[in-house]
């Protein structure tokens, strides 16, 4: 069993097969020149020597060449994740090596191969990225490196057993990047925009020495008796308010954009945007809905709160039917009694659909902060920008105008109703979401 098991591990590389083409040509020059059937012999005696002696380096050691994998125990939807593999050596000479990793079938990849060179009992380290683009869970199969020296003619394979399941979350990778920008006061480095506060903060914070552009209202003038020094109040954004992400999981939310749906889109700027609320002591909630409402999860600032929302938003599942607006008007007015600031991810293509949803979305807002984001067709945009060379193109661009100009209109009607609005791509929506939110907080515009 042993010996069928190592039969099974050879493998024939192409340097292989190439020196048979010799010996062929070298036999078939033989047999029309006797001195050349003689140097093929020779030849021959040559090869099989070679072939020995490379069987005999690969085969002395059991265990030569030692494959493992290091997987993330979460990876990261639409995100670029880094896949380290390490390879050891125990082999008492250089060889050369072939690497094949099996990836999850949801990649459709049967191509991931490296090839490298490894130096007596050296250590290696392969590293690669995936960008999954579905939530769920990941199998990744066995490594297969082959192995080769002295020639190249002979590759034996070592196969590790490396089969194990990871799970792809919401873009978990966001969450950190934005999460440690937002403790330490730097979201402008992600292209979030430093917000003026217009007027008073309202909520106490500490008591501190003047420094020259303080506002003079915010004297403390007991605390300057006491120290004999100008003493200030200082104030800080109002917090433990409720912000909740609403995310339509309807027919609209399909629409793919560099190969994840507008919803994978929602999913993920909405993780990154209330991980944001949360940092800044706000209470965030989520809802998402299509014909019923099928997840809420209760604003709240428990420190398991953000970790509740990442495994609801991981397990949504949806047929992307028509989204049912009287249903989740209704259950905002049930569920949410706080006056609380709403972030409303869904699309509409044409004012016809809106009006249709209007009259929900106003019943919304007259008892909450709705903002409604909505996505911009980038393929049309990159429709325009392509030259028109013949009628029939001057036609499509003509349409694609159109509907740019009815997602404009879409807005300004929600603005006359009294809802805001965001329009952006899916490129830019966690960075436009984040914007829209720090910008409502700083103006203490609940």
């Amino acid at each position: 069993m042993r010996v069928l098991k190592l039969i099974g591990s050879v493998y024939l590389s192409k340097y292989f097969f190439g020196s048979i083409g010799i010996l062929i040509l070298a036999f078939f020059l033989g047999s029309i020149y006797p001195l050349a059937l003689l140097f093929a012999r020779v030849l021959l005696l040559v090869f099989g020597l070679m072939l020995l002696v490379e069987l005999v380096q690969l085969f002395r050691i059991q265990d030569g060449l030692v494959a493992r994998r290091h997987v993330p125990e979460k990876l990261s939807n639409g995100d670029e994740n880094h896949i380290y593999i390490t390879l050891k050596s125990t082999m008492p000479y250089d060889c050369r090596f072939m690497l094949i990793d099996e990836l999850p079938v949801q990649f459709q990849s049967r191509d991931k191969t490296f090839l490298g060179k490894m130096g007596v009992e050296e250590n290696k380290t392969v590293d690669y990225t995936i960008r999954p683009t579905e939530r769920g869970e990941y199998t990744f199969g066995n490594v297969n490196v082959y192995v080769s020296t002295f020639t190249h003619m002979i590759q034996r394979r070592y196969r590790s057993d490396a089969e194990e399941m990871t799970k792809v979350y919401p873009s978990i990778i966001q969450v950190k990047k934005y999460s440690f920008l937002a403790v330490s006061d730097f979201l402008s480095h992600a292209g979030i925009k430093k917000i003026r506060r217009i007027g008073h903060n309202y909520e106490f914070d500490q008591i501190r020495e003047f420094v020259p552009g303080d506002d003079v209202r915010s004297i403390n003038w007991k605390a300057t008796a006491r120290t004999s020094q100008i003493m200030v109040n200082q104030y800080q954004d109002e917090k433990s308010q409720d912000v909740y992400a609403i995310i339509n999981k309807g027919r609209v939310m399909q629409l793919p954009f560099e190969e994840l749906t507008l919803l994978d889109y929602a999913i993920n700027s909405s993780l990154v945007m209330l991980n944001t609320a949360y940092t800044k002591d706000d209470y965030p909630g989520l809802i998402t809905f299509n014909k019923e409402v099928s997840a809420m999860v209760i604003s709240s600032k428990k420190k398991t709160q953000i970790t509740e929302i990442l495994e609801t938003l991981y397990n949504q599942e949806t047929d992307f039917s028509e989204a049912n607006y009287a249903k989740l008007a209704y259950w905002v007015r049930q569920k949410i009694k706080k006056r609380a600031l709403i972030f409303l991810y869904t699309n509409f293509e044409g004012l016809t659909s809106l009006y249709r949803e209007l009259p929900y979305l106003k019943t919304i807002a007259r008892h909450q902060r709705l903002i409604v984001v909505l996505f911009k067709n980038v393929e049309l945009n990159e429709l325009l920008d392509q030259p028109s060379k013949d009628t029939e193109a001057i036609y499509t661009k003509t349409i694609a105008t159109k509907f740019q100009i009815e997602k404009q209109l879409i807005v300004k009607e929600l603005h006359k109703h009294g809802i805001d609005a965001i329009l952006t791509s899916p490129y830019d929506l966690t960075v436009n979401t984040i914007n829209k939110y720090l910008e409502i907080k700083a103006r203490g515009v609940f």
